[in-house]
């Protein structure tokens, strides 16, 4: 055997995780996992934004509103990275793989009015959720317990989100 095969045929032995699924599971839930992680990454940088721009005559409450959501929306990154490498994927390196995954849009817009930053927040939560649902699918086909559990929490959580947003706006 030569270095290079022996080398190659090494670095996908550190890959693998005895966790009983197919190849093609590994790929349906590395693929739909990866996707969740990078828009919940373009959904916390998304909200620390506004959240960093916020103005207005409720300044304070949508500032601390919105520092609530990031944080919980960051901390869902890693438990979601961490499921793709459980299940023997590989998982997100750079920001540019966010870019190529994301599917929440970003904002650079220079002003944005509080509450069309509120109403935008609120669309981009219920997409989100729409993605755990579909994810949720897919991990569920699969008998992938740990995560399908922990992808209903995380549905409640961007509902909420979604809620608070919706209410802020009326």
């Amino acid at each position: 055997m030569t270095k290079h095969v022996h080398e190659k045929e090494s670095q996908a032995a550190r890959l693998l995780v005895p966790d009983g699924f197919s190849p093609e599971d590994v790929k349906n839930l590395s693929s739909v996992l990866n996707a969740l992680v990078a828009d919940a990454f373009a959904l916390y940088l998304k909200t620390k934004n506004f959240h960093w721009h916020m103005s207005g005559q409720h300044f304070r409450d949508y500032h601390l509103l919105l520092d609530e959501h990031a944080a919980q929306i960051f901390a869902i990154t890693d438990p979601i990275a961490e499921r793709v490498r459980k299940v023997g994927g590989t998982t997100i390196h750079s920001i540019g793989h966010i870019a190529r995954l994301q599917r929440i849009a970003d904002n650079d817009e220079e002003f944005v009015g509080p509450t069309e930053m509120l109403r935008e927040l609120h669309a981009d939560n219920k997409a989100f959720v729409e993605s755990l649902r579909a994810a949720h699918v897919v991990v569920s086909k699969a008998n992938e317990y740990a995560t399908t559990s922990l992808i209903e929490i995380w549905i409640d959580e961007a509902e909420r989100r979604a809620w608070f947003l919706f209410e802020a706006t009326r």
